[in-house]
């Protein structure tokens, strides 16, 4: 990558500093919001500014309503009608504010679903561009998991900020009001409010360090969950026993978690409750000065119950709004998060040139002293290797595990580019050509095929995606790959849903997958086939059918395969033959068993197994 993923600051502690500056994504994070709704967003705004001012109304009226209470008990000719307009209007004003807060609240949880699918495709999408050497690299995983573990904190930080600038105006209304009857009360809101923002502010950064210093473990504690809860493992849990020891591992590492942040949320309990009582003494010693000030005339007993409740108003939101803050801060760390792994560069060829693809293979492909190893890693998967795969040539590669076999087929793919030399195509580097066009000239099935819980046409379907939906092709690519034969037999045939993770889903063998994914590889007319131990889980007729079918209908086509069994192997054109990484031999099979080399030494084992 052109900006590697460990570059962007993986501390495990953070400041105020900090969080303050991970408020700059917030534009950001809003102007993706309004993409995702904005009709919806308006409408949330207009509600939210619309009850802003409904809670300095009702205190109004109701000072308004004891006032005029207080002047007809005095009176002996008693005139209610201005009594009764005041609590026509608060009833009105109170009925109204319930039904725009139900419109914002509805409005809140229809922007943050459409938002949270947009951020959760965005992610998808994002993940797709990033090279595989990259997915492999555990630092990308931690940068990934916390991108896609918060979806739900984004939600909460929409409706906290737009809370936030609700209750701003509310607040600007209310303050308005103690300055003209009573400034002096602002001071003990000061000293009621300040303390509590300041421990909510510096637990908010704690609990974030927290979270994110336990990212990798949080990862396993995931995967052991998975693990030991899974129909995929549960075969193999069973038969090794290994339910305690998952489920030991699984406590060891949860109730060290547990403890971590257990000491995090004691000592936030704590000081937010010394600083409740602080706030707590300040009202009332407000409320002691305001009763002061009525009984000496100063103040009427409806003007008292308006600035005694506007001040417990007041100080309830703005604690309330400092305690938002923290979190919007704490939320705008993990939005840092999800920006910073949008932002992630991909790799680019700079400067060089891109060659149109050709046509078709005329040459060939030529490796030229081809060597590689997996990044952050010393040790050479494939060294120096030198050798042509001609156009319209079914190519074999042969070699006990961990050869490279596979690393070479994920060179010739450019899911990697070689460390050292370079592949062309004929004669043109392969890095010079689209990478995503190039890619698509492939029909490709891997030995860890995906077995996607779809329907049996689908996963089939999927090996086109343009001709996903077409039930003629999939059909003919599944008589080729003789998937029909198991489908045919399926209650509801290309309509199966596959697996049991879902209703009605059902289990296939090994085999019959490998046929049903070997189906995939015929659904596009790609000019280059690569099979990767597909047939493994097949029997040996039905594998030798499979390639003696694969062979006929890929006659003019270049092709790569990857097989243990010789019975397949020797069906190619030609064999190569790794070692350690290294070229060791290369020929048609009778050529290599006439070499006496390691061919023919693992071709004369295999065929006395079967003897």
């Amino acid at each position: 990558m052109a900006k590697r993923l460990r570059s962007i600051s993986d501390k495990k502690e953070t400041n105020w500093k900090d969080g303050f500056q991970a408020l700059r994504y917030v534009p950001r994070f809003f102007k993706k919001v309004w993409e995702a709704a904005p009709m919806l967003f308006v409408v949330n705004l207009i509600s939210r500014l619309l009850n802003a001012a409904s809670p300095i109304i009702i205190l109004w009226v109701g000072k308004l309503i004891i006032d005029e209470v207080i002047l007809q008990i005095d009176l002996t000719d008693k005139d209610l009608s201005q009594l009764w307009w005041y609590v026509g209007i608060e009833l009105a004003v109170i009925v109204l504010s319930d039904l725009i807060g139900r419109v914002t609240n509805l409005t809140d949880g229809l922007i943050g679903d459409l938002y949270s699918n947009k951020s959760s495709v965005e992610i998808i999408d994002k993940t797709a561009e990033i090279e595989l050497k990259d997915l492999e690299d555990p630092d990308f995983y931690d940068k990934l998991e916390r991108a896609r573990r918060q979806t739900n904190s984004r939600v909460t930080l929409l409706t906290n900020i737009l809370s936030q600038l609700q209750d701003i105006i509310t607040v600007v209304s209310l303050i308005t009001a103690l300055i003209v009857f009573e400034p002096w009360l602002i001071l003990l809101l000061i000293i009621a409010i300040i303390p509590s923002f300041i421990n909510e502010i510096k637990f908010s950064q704690s609990s974030y360090s927290l979270a994110r210093g336990w990212t990798v473990e949080r990862r396993e504690l995931d995967y052991l969950r998975y693990t030991g809860a899974s129909d995929v493992t549960a075969k193999e849990i069973k038969l090794f026993g290994l339910t305690s020891f998952i489920s030991n591992r699984f406590k060891v590492l949860a109730h060290k978690y547990y403890l971590a942040n257990r000491a995090l949320t004691i000592n936030r309990t704590i000081w937010a409750a010394l600083f409740n009582v602080l706030g707590i003494a300040a009202y009332y010693g407000a409320y002691v000065l305001i009763i002061l000030r009525v009984v000496n005339g100063f103040l009427t007993v409806g003007e008292l119950t308006f600035l005694s409740g506007s001040f417990n108003r007041l100080r309830t939101r703005l604690q309330g709004m400092f305690f938002r803050f923290s979190k919007i801060s704490e939320s705008a760390l993990y939005l840092k998060d999800y920006f910073d792994f949008l932002d992630i560069d991909v790799d680019k060829m700079e400067d060089i040139e891109l060659f149109p693809l050709p046509n078709g293979i005329n040459k060939g492909f030529t490796f030229e002293h081809v060597s590689f190893r997996y990044p952050d890693t010393k040790k050479f998967v494939l060294q120096d290797l030198n050798f042509t795969l001609l156009a319209g040539e079914k190519l074999a590669f042969v070699g006990e595990n961990g050869a490279g076999k596979t690393t070479l087929i994920k060179l010739i793919l450019r899911f990697y580019e070689p460390t050292e030399g370079r592949i062309l195509l004929d004669g043109v580097d392969i890095r010079q050509f689209n990478k995503a066009e190039y890619q698509q000239q492939f029909g490709v099935i891997f030995q860890d095929f995906i077995k996607y819980n779809f329907t049996a046409g689908e996963n089939i379907g999927v090996g086109n995606i343009e001709e996903f939906t077409n039930e003629e092709r999939i059909a003919q690519a599944a008589e080729l790959s003789l998937a029909n034969e198991v489908i045919e037999g399926l209650e509801n045939g290309y309509e199966t849903k596959m697996g049991k993770q879902f209703h009605g889903g059902v289990t296939l063998s090994g085999g019959q997958w490998q046929k049903v994914a070997l189906g995939r590889a015929y659904m596009k007319d790609a000019k280059v086939v690569i099979l990767d131990e597909p047939t493994s889980a097949l029997d040996a007729r039905a594998e030798y059918e499979a390639f003696q079918r694969f062979i006929g209908i890929t006659e003019g086509k270049t092709a790569v395969i990857i097989s243990h069994r010789f019975s397949t192997v020797r069906m190619a054109d030609r064999i190569l033959v790794l070692k350690h990484g290294s070229l060791l031999e290369i020929g048609t099979h009778d050529e290599l068993v006439d070499n006496g080399n390691l061919y023919a030494e693992l071709f004369k084992l295999q065929a006395e197994g079967y003897q």
